[in-house]
């Protein structure tokens, strides 16, 4: 039985690509339907959540997930990642070695878990999903691009760092170009600068990625609703003056 984006509560931006809002942290996780593959951007924040995604794009792409995109090393973008077994996993440059993030026992993961409990996830959850936590087999040293058949490709780029030391973005071309920008851009708070952010290099992370969308394109934020290039531009410059960055 064919199922809409919009029936499994998803938002369709394109022919073949869409998103969902997740509850709890209002987080982004995409989709991108090729005639071969099907690609996710974001697994959400626990292994429960990555199930459901993991569902959901199995009904609307008539297949698995082929490959997971990681936009940065976040709970809430990666802690469901365990639940795509098979799936091909990209990260920018480093996240593999990020704090040992993806080895077990290592640090990072802990401070995954530790920060996910902070945040509300329940202890138990975020145990789970920190243990499970799978590696970034393809990082991306600057861009790479992903043909998932049918003419549909999708470019991955490491345009931080910014929000972290290891920021991807998706860019999915087409009429609208779409782009899966990570947190580098949020739209429903201020974007949030923690311990592991390079607040100096974040404005020309987004100016790479208008570089990238160009004029016209949907941006797609971490956090809330699309946006277009005049709010990504807007966020740069309020950065730049929050950070005391020059052009």
């Amino acid at each position: 039985m064919t199922v809409t984006w919009e029936e499994l509560g998803w938002e369709r931006l394109a022919e073949g690509v869409g998103r969902c809002r997740l509850p709890g942290w209002d987080c982004t996780t995409g989709l991108v339907l090729g005639a071969d593959a099907a690609l996710m951007v974001d697994a959400g924040s626990s292994l429960a959540e990555g199930v459901r995604l993991r569902e959901a794009a199995r009904r609307l792409a008539g297949r698995h997930v082929t490959h997971l995109a990681l936009t940065h090393p976040h709970f809430d973008h990666v802690f469901g990642a365990a639940a795509f077994a098979g799936a091909e996993v990209y990260g920018a440059h480093g996240t593999s070695g990020a704090g040992a993030l993806f080895a077990p026992g290592g640090q990072g993961r802990e401070a995954l878990r530790a920060d996910a409990v902070a945040e509300g996830l329940e202890a138990g959850a975020a145990r789970e999903a920190a243990d499970a936590l799978v590696p970034v087999r393809h990082e991306v040293g600057d861009a790479c691009v992903l043909d998932l058949g049918g003419g549909r490709r999708a470019l991955l780029a490491d345009v931080g760092p910014g929000h972290t030391g290891h920021d991807l973005a998706v860019l999915v071309p087409g009429s609208p170009n779409v782009l899966f920008c990570g947190d580098l851009v949020e739209e429903s708070g201020e974007p949030q600068a923690g311990p592991d952010a390079v607040p100096a290099r974040w404005p020309a992370a987004l100016d790479r990625l208008l570089e990238l969308g160009g004029a016209d394109a949907l941006y797609v934020p971490g956090h809330g609703a699309v946006v277009d290039a005049a709010f990504v531009r807007a966020q740069r410059d309020a950065l730049a003056a929050r950070f005391g960055v020059s052009r």
